[in-house]
């Protein structure tokens, strides 16, 4: 009579046997991956952490100044505040408050194509609140432009349409390469 031999237990693999740490590594290595693809942007004007912003230690530009930050130099050449509404026909967006409109032109100074996202740039009153971009209204009154790839040396004249309270005085827009440049103010 003859012991019945044992069935050979499969061998799994050491990533099948711990699917928990295998998908925390799998997590780490998704955020060093997003993390290096965002921070590509080039060359930034951002200050050392812990250092006060440049904003209260430089004087503020005004309309028409070229300011660099990363791989783009913008230019604002105007701002419409108390805008109701943007569009035409069907195809409209009305402001909870009121829209300020900026125009600006956006030229890349770097050597590969840029990203410009309308999302990265902040509105300021006089009282220092931040505003952000309405990406719905800037669609709808530029044609498209929340999201625009520039070549090199190229540049795009966009507007950028913030939604703010009624009565809202905007005093500077604070213009960024990217959504983790240092950024730069212009004073409108």
């Amino acid at each position: 009579m003859t012991t019945p031999q044992p069935v050979p237990t499969e061998k799994r693999n050491w990533f099948f046997r711990h699917k928990i740490l295998t998908g925390i590594l799998a997590l780490i290595v998704l955020v060093i991956v997003v993390t290096a693809v965002n921070s590509g942007s080039g060359d930034t004007s951002t200050s050392s952490p812990g250092a006060p912003a440049p904003e209260a230690t430089e004087p503020v530009v005004g309309l028409g100044t070229p300011l660099r930050d990363g791989k783009f130099e913008f230019v604002v050449t105007g701002a419409q505040p108390g805008v109701p509404s943007v569009g035409q026909d069907f195809l409209t967006e009305t402001a909870q408050g009121e829209y300020v409109l900026v125009t600006m032109s956006v030229r890349n100074i770097g050597d590969q194509a840029q990203s410009f996202t309308t999302s990265a740039q902040k509105l300021l009153d006089g009282q220092g609140r931040q505003y952000s971009v309405d990406d719905m209204a800037t669609i709808v009154l530029d044609q498209g432009i929340a999201f625009e790839q520039i070549n090199p040396g190229n540049a795009i004249e966009a507007t950028i349409v913030f939604d703010v309270p009624v009565g809202t005085v905007p005093t500077q827009i604070e213009l960024h390469d990217s959504l983790l440049s240092g950024g730069v103010t212009i004073g409108l």
